[in-house]
């Protein structure tokens, strides 16, 4: 391993608030010029760094990196959360170089074929594993893999594509997910993330059906007053139980 890697503690999962809407940042939206600098301007606002990967073939775009990652990992020691969109063909090389290169968190999709056994690759690597549902995959499709997950992922618009509005369907996706985790955990935390179509309108909505975490990009990153969209994210109202 990297000598000069920040890592957050090995109870980072654990530790992450339970009484508050936690932030997943977006690198996707960040000066990609001055990223390093950019990730350290909105380092105390963030719980986790959210790093979407994407093959050019599961998904229309190409996204970062294990070089960048390994690079980005001597920045800052908050946790960081690589989202996968990858084919079948490079997944089980994906999730090995993405380990080594300083994910703590690794979601794969329920769509990859061999899911199960791709997430007990990421867990034998000693990583928090993650599954993710596209906006058109039925959210039972993740109940085989709740045992084995640690962060399940519904995506609220199209897979790879900036700036589309959030799908009228996601809220209702959400409090799908909400009660299929808490019947199937076993009390056991799986923290439920909505991600795409982030926006200052939606954010209470999504909050609201549920999510546990949200992940910004622009929203944040873009934010005049970060300290302030901050704050304001984090004092959100839980959902229903």
């Amino acid at each position: 391993m990297d000598t000069d890697f920040r890592r957050p503690a090995a109870s980072w999962f654990e530790d992450l608030p339970a009484d508050r809407l936690l932030v997943e940042m977006s690198l996707w939206s960040a000066d990609l010029g001055r990223i390093e600098p950019d990730m350290q301007r909105v380092e105390a606002g963030t719980d986790i760094f959210h790093i979407d990967v994407s093959d050019g073939h599961f998904t229309p775009a190409i996204l970062y990196f294990p070089d960048l990652v390994a690079r980005l990992r001597r920045v800052t020691a908050r946790p960081f959360h690589v989202h996968l969109m990858v084919d079948d063909a490079v997944l089980e090389s994906q999730i090995e170089q993405f380990a080594e290169a300083g994910a703590d968190l690794i979601s794969i999709h329920a769509e990859n074929a061999d899911t199960s056994a791709r997430l007990a690759q990421i867990r034998r690597l000693g990583l928090k594993a993650g599954i993710a549902l596209k906006l058109e995959t039925p959210v039972a499709a993740a109940a085989p893999y709740i045992a084995q997950t640690d962060m399940l992922t519904l995506l609220g618009t199209r897979l790879g594509v900036k700036g589309q509005s959030l799908a009228p369907e996601a809220p209702a996706r959400l409090r799908e997910a909400q009660a299929l985790v808490a019947a199937q955990a076993g009390g056991r935390r799986v923290v439920l993330a909505a991600d795409g179509g982030i926006r200052e309108v939606t954010v209470p909505v999504l909050r609201g059906a549920g999510a546990q975490t949200v992940v910004m990009g622009s929203l944040a990153f873009g934010a005049p007053d970060f300290a302030a969209r901050i704050a304001w994210a984090r004092g959100l109202a839980r959902a229903a139980p």
